[in-house]
């Protein structure tokens, strides 16, 4: 009798948990696409052999789709119109820098741009991966491709992505788009702790065609720190120090700082047409997939 093993495609979550994410798809709330064929429905007629809908014949429309049994009946030519399918540009975006190197919070933004990049890849979406961390220039990137063929290097790009640095998001989203081309959705997996105001860097992504979607993920310290007597806060990316006496009183202002902040970032992304949530790293990944992502209609099973 011999027992067979199946082995793990990668060390960023089990074959079982790939398995549920090969069956799903990434749901944009808009169609923002490119003129390269694909599996999104466009606003706009195309040659797909799916039939939308009629239309009153204009000079210069191709006689091929006009409909000769409504004519023979009406007298009036009619153009058949179908449903046209393009090709959207998934870019995912993972903060890779030195505070996401806490509760696994870098672990959870790499599982998490794993499968929307395997949801991409799948549905014939064009996908990109940028890592954000210490290097200045050119950004750590998996350039644009397409396939199931395309997961193997997904996959081993994440894995390999390494945390580190200091470079702020926006810095990052502002270095992306120096190299990106192609209207889409843009996937931030950050914990959004920078100083700046991210309304510019927003801004940027949307007039460029893409939907912002921004996934915050905070360490279980970070959402509910149990803090005591008198500290010393270090930054872990600049460095600099902050003495507190009697954190207890600090803890309430803490709260509401990072409650006004999380709003805020849900405006940002809400009212350029796009979405946010903030997750938990201590969360499961099949909990913040199949659970709160799809009841959010992130995703679709």
């Amino acid at each position: 009798m011999t027992t067979e093993t199946t082995s793990q495609l990668t060390s960023l979550f089990s074959n079982s948990t790939l398995n549920r994410i090969e069956r799903m798809r990434l749901n944009p709330l808009r169609r923002l696409t490119n003129r390269s064929r694909g599996e999104h429905l466009a606003g706009k007629g195309g040659s797909s052999t799916d039939f939308a809908d009629y239309r009153d014949y204009a000079t210069g429309d191709d006689m091929r789709y006009v409909d000769w049994n409504i004519f023979a009946r009406l007298r009036r030519p009619y153009i058949k119109q179908f449903l046209h399918e393009e090709e959207l540009h998934v870019v995912i975006m993972v903060d890779a820098s030195s505070s996401m190197l806490f509760d696994d919070k870098l672990l959870k933004a790499r599982q998490l741009a794993a499968a929307f990049g395997i949801m991409g890849l799948l549905n014939v979406e064009r996908v990109s991966v940028y890592g954000i961390h210490q290097q200045e220039g050119k950004p750590w990137m998996l350039p644009p491709g397409t396939g199931r063929t395309r997961i193997r290097a997904l996959l081993e790009f994440l894995e390999n992505l390494e945390g580190g640095g200091d470079v702020p998001v926006e810095k990052a989203i502002e270095t992306m788009l120096r190299f990106h081309r192609g209207r889409g959705v843009a996937i931030l997996l950050s914990d959004f702790l920078t100083f700046s105001n991210l309304s510019r860097s927003m801004n940027l992504l949307f007039s460029s065609g893409l939907e912002v979607w921004g996934l915050q993920i905070l360490g279980e310290s970070e959402v509910s720190p149990n803090l005591e007597g008198d500290l010393r806060f270090v930054d872990s990316e600049t460095g600099e120090t902050l003495d507190i006496t009697n954190a207890g009183e600090l803890l309430s202002l803490y709260q509401e700082h990072r409650a006004w902040q999380e709003e805020m970032l849900h405006q940002q992304c809400r009212s350029r047409n796009g979405r946010f949530t903030s997750v938990n790293s201590s969360m499961t990944l099949e909990s913040v997939l199949f659970d709160t992502l799809c009841r959010q209609g992130w995703v679709l099973r």
